[in-house]
């Protein structure tokens, strides 16, 4: 049997993958049913991205002293704070009402949503370091040689981050969008 754990996987099994070989990627956008619910979704899959990758540039201009202590400090509480709320608000919503209503909707496809909630688990673990990473960082912000190997170490940790949650997030809209785009958003309680 493959290796379905986050850190391993390559992406779904193609038992998984049957909806979205049917409504691939590309034709999403030109879908009737692409709407509001579909938007939204990959507007916040997006959002988590792009804070990762501002953190990723932040930290790298830290250690390339192109941004001062200070002003890092700031965007790293502001923006960590939201990712970290944010993301677990996700979660929670998607564990708790989502994920069961899409796969009563689909039951072929509903071992899916077993494996992103176990997706969930292993990223609240990664984000738990990412919390420890950041707090350790502004711990120490009037420590150049502290903060620099903490920076360095928090920003190597985001490049794992980044590489288990993108893994997370195509496979989820993998799952979730054609599920939606077959069903329509109001078959969804």
């Amino acid at each position: 049997m493959t290796d379905l754990t986050l850190a391993t996987r390559p992406g779904l099994p193609d038992a998984l993958r049957v909806l979205v070989d049917a409504l691939p990627r590309d034709a999403w956008p030109g879908d009737p049913r692409f709407g509001a619910l579909v938007r939204f979704w990959l507007d916040r899959h997006l959002a988590f991205r792009d804070i990762i990758a501002t953190l990723q540039r932040d930290a790298e201009r830290l250690l390339d002293r192109h941004l001062d202590a200070a002003a890092y400090g700031t965007r790293l509480r502001r923006l960590g704070g939201h990712f970290v709320q944010d993301l677990h608000g996700h979660h929670m919503i998607e564990d708790e009402h989502y994920f069961p209503a899409l796969a009563a909707l689909e039951p072929r496809i509903a071992a899916g949503f077993t494996i992103l909630d176990a997706d969930h688990h292993a990223l609240d673990a990664r984000i738990d370091g990412f919390v420890k990473g950041a707090n350790g960082i502004l711990q120490r912000l009037d420590d150049p040689v502290a903060l620099a190997s903490r920076t360095g170490r928090f920003r190597d940790d985001l490049a794992a981050l980044d590489r288990l949650l993108n893994r997370h997030l195509v496979d989820e809209e993998d799952l979730i969008v054609p599920i939606i785009l077959t069903h329509g958003e109001g078959a969804l309680p």
